[in-house]
């Protein structure tokens, strides 16, 4: 099992190939240099730069020398904020090098890994003006107008409307704010509701048939495939 801080130190090396996982992948380089691709855009990040991968995007990375780097995989969505930005340097690299530190040690500072990736997400710095003057969608509430809805086909237009927008609209808003489309959003908000519900010891059966899946064997797939994008980190071996 992964970590439940989602923090991790890793070396990078030669390619593995390309793949992508259902979750924000976020990237601080600590030394080295990481040459990275996501959906066929190269970048290279190196001491105190980042780059946040979002859900579904395929990446792949590879380091001629070798490269660590500070990695959190993260399913918040204030992450989507920081997607397509990269952050304030020093102030980053200070945080990435002191969290290294503590991931290090044999017995690691429970609070400071705890409180790690708010102060990460902070350290990115501030959304730019134009971004602030948006209206805000309220996304919580947008995922429980679905969840009361997840027996008739939703789309784009339908979400659109219930946060007065432009189909176009809206789905930039997603993927500039979550990371992701707006259907695979809407996707992903469908899983996240099935698997509370089986938190509760709802049947499989059941959880299929309130949250809209033609069947528990399609809800099962479902979960299968959302396990199969996320990997398990390995401290200091695994790739983004």
């Amino acid at each position: 099992m992964p970590p439940t801080h989602g923090l991790s130190l890793r070396r990078y090396g030669a390619s593995h190939g390309s793949h992508a996982h259902g979750h924000f992948q976020v990237l601080v380089g600590l030394g080295g240099q990481l040459d990275l691709e996501v959906e066929g855009r190269g970048r290279h990040i190196t001491a105190g730069e980042g780059w946040v991968i979002a859900p579904g995007d395929r990446h792949d990375f590879e380091s001629s020398e070798g490269a660590q780097c500070l990695v959190l995989d993260t399913s918040d969505l204030l992450w989507s904020r920081a997607v397509g930005r990269t952050p304030m340097t020093q102030r980053t690299l200070s945080l990435a090098s002191y969290l290294a530190l503590c991931l290090g040690q044999p017995d690691a500072p429970k609070l400071a890994l705890h409180h790690g990736p708010a102060l990460l997400l902070e350290a990115w710095g501030p959304l730019p003006a134009s971004a602030s003057r948006r209206r805000a969608i309220d996304w919580a509430a947008l995922s429980l107008w679905a969840q009361a809805r997840w027996q008739r086909p939703l789309t784009v237009a339908d979400m659109a409307a219930v946060v007065c927008l432009s189909p176009s609209q809206f789905a930039q808003r997603c993927r500039d704010e979550c990371g992701v489309g707006a259907m695979q959003w809407l996707r992903q908000q469908r899983l996240v509701h099935a698997r509370q519900l089986r938190g509760h010891g709802m049947s499989v059966a059941e959880v299929a048939r309130r949250t809209g899946y033609r069947s528990p064997s399609a809800l099962t797939a479902a979960m299968r495939r959302e396990e199969a994008a996320s990997p398990q980190p390995s401290p200091a071996t695994s790739g983004p």
